[in-house]
């Protein structure tokens, strides 16, 4: 990996060509089974929110766009003055009135006229009478927008995160556990700065193993609920030029992770890492 990091576009295209090596019953094949999933989608009588939302949006437009992005990067906001930016920066530029009454669920209905609405109020910025009023709108109500839209993001951003801790996470799976699907629980926003940072993640980790093992009732642990660890979470300096460093410091703490999941009868996965990362891992 490191000898091919600067590979001409061609070299590596050409060779990664060579190494998916689909037939074309292959290909026939995975586009079967894609329209047969596409097709069982579309027939379900009770879509989700999150399915009635990007029937209407995609991940094609800018609207779309938008809202992913709100919808994860809100749960995670810590300031009023942060989420009032980010609302600003995402909903104003937005087209928003061409989605006005064209989905099926009325909840994105709403959720579009208050779209269009705030933005309409945040992108006036002119100084005639309209503009100085709209100016004093969007200072009063600014903290009803923050609210309303914060609460639309966080029922879509549910599709995505199950909670705020990992107690929170396992209650939210009991529904799809049921009906036998199973978890490996990950954390957002892993990226150690300190020594501090690096301890907190490694504690964390350890409280969501204990919390696992509750629920581990097999000794087989592909059907237990497991986690997925990241190993730039476990130590503020994870790059190569500080390898040795590394592996001094970080191979102990992954193995005690890796002995208590062990312990609880649950799986540990070691998540990807950044291009500059993988040869370190």
């Amino acid at each position: 990996m490191r000898a091919r990091t600067l590979a001409g576009e061609g070299e590596a295209l050409h060779g990664l060509i060579k190494l998916a090596g689909l037939s074309e019953d292959d290909r026939r094949a995975i586009a079967g089974h894609a329209s047969d999933l596409v097709t069982a989608i579309r027939a379900e009588s009770k879509p989700r929110l999150m399915e009635s939302f990007l029937e209407e949006y995609g991940l094609t437009t800018r609207e779309g766009v938008a809202l992913m992005c709100l919808a994860e990067a809100l749960l995670r906001v810590p300031d009023a003055p942060t989420i009032d930016a980010l609302i600003e920066d995402k909903i104003a530029p937005s087209d928003w009135a061409r989605h006005l009454g064209h989905s099926s669920s009325p909840f994105v209905n709403a959720s579009t006229w208050a779209l269009l609405l705030t933005g309409k109020v945040l992108e006036d910025d002119d100084d005639s009478i309209a503009g100085v009023l709209h100016s004093a709108l969007r200072q009063l109500g600014e903290p009803v927008i923050r609210a309303a839209v914060s609460r639309a993001m966080k029922e879509l951003g549910r599709q995505f995160v199950l909670g705020r801790n990992i107690g929170e996470a396992m209650s939210h799976a009991n529904r799809a556990e049921a009906q036998g699907f199973t978890y490996s629980y990950d954390m957002l926003g892993e990226a150690a700065r300190t020594a501090f940072h690096a301890a907190q993640y490694t504690q964390a980790y350890g409280e969501a193993i204990e919390a696992i093992a509750g629920a581990a009732s097999t000794d087989d642990i592909r059907a237990n609920p497991g986690i997925s660890i990241k190993l730039s979470a476990l130590h503020p300096r994870y790059e190569f030029a500080q390898r040795r460093r590394v592996l001094d410091e970080l191979v102990p703490a992954v193995l005690a992770l890796a002995r208590k999941a062990k312990s609880a009868r649950a799986g540990l996965n070691i998540d990807a890492e950044e291009a500059d990362r993988p040869d370190l891992s």
